[in-house]
């Protein structure tokens, strides 16, 4: 039987039909991160014919990094967190909760796991967005797996050991899918042998608080990268508080000698 008017012919139809379900697949998976971060471009399905639209190329260091608060990232060999990397952070919750905000405010998601205690109002301060944020609190014995789940579609997952130390065969598979999938996870509190990037902090001082009296505006931190590939880098930093929001700044009235790894302070 001959088409109607105006109709497709059957092999476009099929064509269009075969698009329809695709287009329908990749909405039902979920996105490592929507179309406003730079981090993760728009995939969208064309037809074979259809020309490729001219975009501007993204640089490598974005799509190969998530963000991080300016003076650390000044610290890190690529100025961001390098996806697809375990990163150790140790000493001052407030550098953990500054890399939260950051990747979060860029648009990418994150996920918490075995930190109960971990402050979401501190990291809103800093500008995270909490709708970009899952929490596990308390995944008991099965952290390593949940985290190894959450890899498959979250940018940065920061797992809490709770003094544990992972085993190197069960640490490399763990390793493997965030290099697979380009997602940082980030360890603390414990032991992760053959991490990629390890970030250290302590607390060296406070301002606003005259005679153990007054209204704490700012914390200084000495700040230390290492990791494979390149040297340890030190520095010292503020997190001050303006006008009710919480801002990063390098402390340039200081310079912080080489030192042997820092003990945490908090």
């Amino acid at each position: 039987m001959s088409n109607l008017p105006g109709a497709p012919a059957s092999g476009a139809a099929t064509k269009a039909e075969k698009l329809d379900q695709l287009r329908r697949k990749m909405a039902s998976i979920p996105a490592r991160a929507d179309s406003s971060s730079p981090a993760t471009p728009a995939v969208m399905l064309r037809t074979v014919d259809e020309p490729m639209p001219i975009v501007a190329a993204q640089t490598t260091t974005t799509m190969r990094t998530l963000p991080a608060p300016s003076p650390i990232a000044e610290l890190l060999p690529r100025g961001g967190l390098t996806r697809g990397t375990v990163v150790s952070v140790s000493g001052a919750t407030a550098v953990l909760i500054g890399l939260l905000a950051s990747v979060t405010a860029g648009g990418s998601h994150a996920a918490v796991i075995g930190l109960p205690n971990l402050s979401l109002l501190a990291a809103v301060e800093q500008g995270a967005d909490l709708s970009r944020i899952a929490v596990v609190p308390e995944p008991k014995d099965s952290a390593v797996e949940v985290a190894a789940i959450l890899l498959d579609g979250v940018d940065l997952v920061i797992l809490g050991l709770s003094g544990a130390a992972v085993t190197p065969s069960r640490a490399r598979a763990v390793v493997a899918r965030a290099r697979s999938k380009g997602a940082v996870l980030l360890v603390t509190e414990g032991h992760w042998d053959g991490v990629d990037l390890r970030i250290e902090s302590q607390v060296t001082g406070y301002s606003g608080l005259g005679d153990r009296h007054g209204r704490l505006t700012a914390v200084q931190l000495d700040v230390a990268a290492a990791g494979k590939g390149f040297q340890r880098r030190t520095s010292r930093m503020e997190i001050r508080s303006d006008s009710g929001s919480v801002t990063w700044r390098a402390d340039t009235d200081a310079q912080t000698a080489e030192h042997a790894p820092l003990r945490a302070a908090l």
